[in-house]
């Protein structure tokens, strides 16, 4: 089914590409979302089999892969509203949906890789896809997010390509050559520790690019600034999953091996240095668009912070990075109607908005207090659940760093927030004010109920795929 739809899904991309009819447009991108939910049900039902030798849909992929399925309608919806309201050329309304079709897929084969070089394949092509969404509106800001992007990405994706040649050095002197995960962790304790640990510095540093961590964070705040607010929502969502994807699977083999340790060094400064910019950077952004990005910057932070600490935050973690997905989808999907109306993703620029677009008010706040971690939000249980993990592992300096932090975040999140519902917008015409419809908000209340209902009264068999993709970390 792998080859069926990875032929099907770039086959669609490429006609999408050549297509300039808007009906046959309209036929593709729903054949692709078809697909795509077909390939998601037969990979759920296949689970753990092993399909064109190097990819094998285990639970990890799989929730994964459900997530992205999920966000990639609304996606393909607002993007649709999004190219509506601005009267778009033909020819570049083609690139988009084929950009957008290319990078889904190449997100979707990146999840269900079992070789560290096939994802780094399908890695690169994400960043190639995401380039030309970034690019789409063709001005100078945006061709410059776009290069900034293709520079840190390339520089990037070289890091993980030579961390590769370092790990099959550490391999070949455990006499073996395969580098699917599987045999890496058998292989784990034979592994040569001096490449193993070149290897993790390499692969965890390039794969923070895609997760926005530090060091490689620049790469994703320009792009999801200047790309249309659809195509930052999938940046913020299911392509920083990738980075998630990539830094997991090898830190799943090195916690077998004794550089432990000492990679959960190098994973905690990471994580607290990320969460340190995040904060500095929320009490200065004025940009909307900007704000959320660094906002995905702390979550990327805790969610290293609950591999760190072991125990129950891997289970926190893996939960964390799902529904942190849904909640930034649906910012970025919010954000694109507050420039509808505002014309402006300035802090200075937007005020009162309960006034103009009721339902979208409401989706900000509760996504305000979703991203947050403020009941009833899951991430309140799942930053719970990684405080308490750190407590129990002794790191009680860090748990009140990190706490700290997030105070500083809640309060400049807030106040940019409560601005933009609440006070009254500087020097704003209200003459010729777009009327956002209440339906075109649906997709955002039903992606934030998914963060309640699976933080709160999860199905067991949500439960039980996020205990199988932990199984293998030390317990």
């Amino acid at each position: 089914m792998t080859g069926i739809y990875l032929a099907g899904a770039f086959g669609i991309s490429g006609f999408l590409f050549f297509n300039r009819s808007r009906v046959i447009n309209y036929l593709l991108v729903s054949a692709f979302l078809v697909l795509q939910l077909g390939f998601t049900i037969y990979e759920y039902l296949h689970i753990n089999k092993p399909e064109l030798t190097y990819f094998t849909p285990d639970a990890l992929g799989i929730l994964l892969l459900v997530t992205l399925t999920i966000i990639s309608i609304p996606a393909m919806y607002h993007s649709y509203m999004y190219l509506g309201s601005k009267q778009d050329n033909p020819g570049h309304t083609a690139i988009y949906f084929a950009a957008m079709v290319a990078l889904l897929t190449s997100v979707s084969a990146a999840y269900l890789s079992n070789h560290i070089a096939v994802t780094w394949i399908f890695v690169e092509l994400t960043t190639l896809s995401a380039s030309a969404l970034i690019y789409h509106r063709r001005n100078n800001r945006s061709l410059e997010g776009t290069w900034k992007y293709v520079f840190v990405c390339a520089i990037s994706i070289t890091l993980v390509f030579i961390g590769i040649l370092f790990l099959s050095f550490s391999l070949s002197q455990a006499g073996a050559d395969d580098l699917s995960f599987s045999n890496l962790l058998r292989k784990a304790p034979e592994l040569n520790q001096f490449w193993l640990r070149l290897a993790f510095i390499f692969i965890f540093t390039g794969f923070t690019a895609k997760l926005g961590l530090v060091p490689m964070y620049t790469a994703g705040i320009d792009a999801k600034d200047k790309a249309p607010s659809p195509a930052g929502a999938l940046m913020s969502s299911v392509l920083m999953n990738v980075g998630f994807v990539g830094i997991f699977r090898f830190y799943t083999v090195v916690s077998h091996t004794t550089v432990h340790s000492w990679a959960n060094h190098i994973i905690l400064i990471a994580a607290l240095l990320s969460i340190f910019v995040a904060t500095v950077y929320m009490t200065k952004v004025k940009n909307i668009k900007r704000m959320f990005a660094y906002s995905s910057i702390e979550h990327a932070g805790l969610v290293m912070l609950g591999l760190v600490a072991g125990g129950v935050g891997y289970f926190a973690a893996v939960l964390h990075i799902i529904l942190h997905a849904f909640i930034k989808a649906s910012l970025f999907f919010q954000q694109g109607q507050i420039y509808r109306v505002y014309q402006s993703k300035s802090m200075y620029d937007v005020g009162n908005y309960f006034k103009y677009n009721l339902t979208g008010s409401m989706v900000m706040l509760l996504g305000f207090f979703f991203a947050t971690a403020m009941p009833p939000s899951g991430l309140f249980i799942t930053e719970f659940m990684m405080f308490r993990s750190l407590f129990e592992a002794g790191y009680l300096w860090v748990l009140v760093v990190v706490m700290l932090l997030l105070t500083v975040i809640i309060w400049a999140f807030g106040k940019n927030i409560f601005k933009l519902l609440f006070s009254a917008p500087v020097a704003f015409k209200e003459e010729g004010v777009e009327k956002i419809k209440p339906v075109e908000s649906l997709s955002q209340f039903i992606l934030l109920g998914l963060v309640v209902y699976l933080g709160l009264n999860p199905p067991q068999e949500f439960l039980h795929l996020i205990r199988e993709a932990i199984k293998n970390l030390p317990q």
